[in-house]
């Protein structure tokens, strides 16, 4: 790992010296994943956790499982609230790792490191509770069913910015494809929108050999993967950036080798970053499907669903989020230019509602997010808790109040 700057070095230690705590907690999380809106053990473990640290007040029950934990500084508690999340959710995969930490739970897993965000989080809370080194109050939101179930949508829904009015947030995810000690972001679109569709083919059954008496689906749903890789090379401008992906086709029966379905089905995903570009490939990928279909005597239908929006970073945020990290890090191990990605994350929905950041911290490693085995390094923890604990003290600085 990088060394930290002389400025940040005593955070650090502090922060180190509870390592030990921090690997436990997360590998305990790691060994008891919850899928969203499921998160009960969890919630109740990070609960106990956080009373531990000295934390002023805890909120439960946000959005089914989330909570919200609030830590008042020296000065100005109440009047200046500056929001950190974390998410909590683990995903439907069978683990392959054989440490002694493993799932306990067969068929899930942490395969996205939600177990390593809320134990950094924990440990900033650690940290902010012993010192508080600044004025307001930091909120700390631990967040359920981010992985596909809009968890932060719900919570906003339930009134967490008017419960806890922050004139920022942050949120931080591990990142395998940076070297640990380093810290990426930019000062606008982080990850795309993210959109499911399903289109339905309607034909006409009939027997195999008799194909001139049918309207075969099979047909047309081959035709249409194809034809919609033709979407964005010759709709969407070079300088943007956009991806369909037709993921999955069900149509007959794999033992009925001589019967022509009436239906197909095709599922995918549209990935963009601005509205605009969106619409557009909404708007043209139902034409196109419906005019194939159209071609071959049959019909089709799409439900296009917006299940996130862009994740943008707030650029006066990206800019503070900036500073705090390279004074932590020191310039030469923070990207402040670093690419966007065609994944998505619902935190996005938070900061469509408030100022804020989203944050990439390297922890390296050899196996990607969302794999049977991935695993969460834990040598990046006391770093992370650090860059969440300096975010607060930095945003919320004391003589400002």
């Amino acid at each position: 790992m990088q060394s930290l700057s002389s400025a940040a070095a005593g955070r650090y230690l502090r922060l180190s010296e509870a390592k030990g705590e921090l690997v436990a907690l997360r590998r305990e999380l790691h060994a008891m994943p919850e899928l969203g809106f499921e998160e009960r053990r969890t919630a109740a473990r990070l609960v106990e956790a956080l009373k531990a640290c000295g934390v002023d007040e805890i909120h439960t029950g946000i959005a089914r499982t989330g909570l919200v934990a609030l830590i008042h500084g020296q000065a100005g508690a109440g009047e200046r609230l500056l929001g950190l999340r974390a998410d909590m959710d683990a995903l439907p995969l069978q683990e392959q790792n054989d440490f002694a930490w493993r799932s306990a739970t067969s068929g899930l897993m942490h395969a996205c490191g939600h177990d390593g965000h809320c134990a950094m989080l924990v440990g900033a809370a650690r940290y902010l509770a012993q010192t508080r080194r600044f004025a307001g109050t930091a909120v700390l939101v631990f967040q359920p069913g981010e992985e596909g179930y809009g968890g932060a949508k719900e919570m906003i829904a339930e009134g967490l910015f008017d419960r806890f009015p922050v004139r920022a947030i942050y949120a931080m995810h591990n990142w395998p494809h940076l070297p640990p000690g380093k810290i990426g972001l930019n000062r606008g679109a982080m990850m795309a929108a993210a959109d499911r569709v399903q289109i339905t083919v309607q034909g006409r059954g009939g027997h195999g050999a008799h194909p001139h008496l049918s309207i075969d689906p099979v047909l047309v749903a081959g035709h249409l993967i194809t034809a919609v890789q033709s979407l964005v090379s010759r709709n969407v401008a070079p300088v943007d950036q956009a991806v369909v992906s037709l993921c999955a086709m069900a149509a007959g029966d794999g033992a009925a080798f001589s019967v022509i379905p009436e239906l197909a089905r095709l599922t995918g995903t549209v990935r963009s970053f601005k509205p605009e570009v969106q619409q557009l490939l909404e708007d043209r990928l139902t034409r196109l499907v419906e005019s194939v279909a159209l071609g071959f005597g049959a019909s089709a239908t799409v439900d296009y669903k917006r299940l996130y929006p862009a994740t943008i970073n707030s650029e006066a945020e990206a800019d503070f989020a900036v500073g705090v990290a390279r004074w932590l890090v020191g310039a030469e191990n923070v990207d402040d230019q670093l690419p966007p990605s065609m994944g998505s994350e619902d935190f996005a929905f938070m900061l469509q509602a408030r100022p804020g950041a989203y944050l990439r911290l390297g922890q390296g490693g050899v196996c990607g997010l969302h794999q049977p085995r991935y695993d969460f390094n834990d040598e990046v923890l006391p770093l992370g808790s650090a860059l969440l604990a300096a975010l607060v003290e930095q945003g919320l600085p004391l003589g400002s109040e």
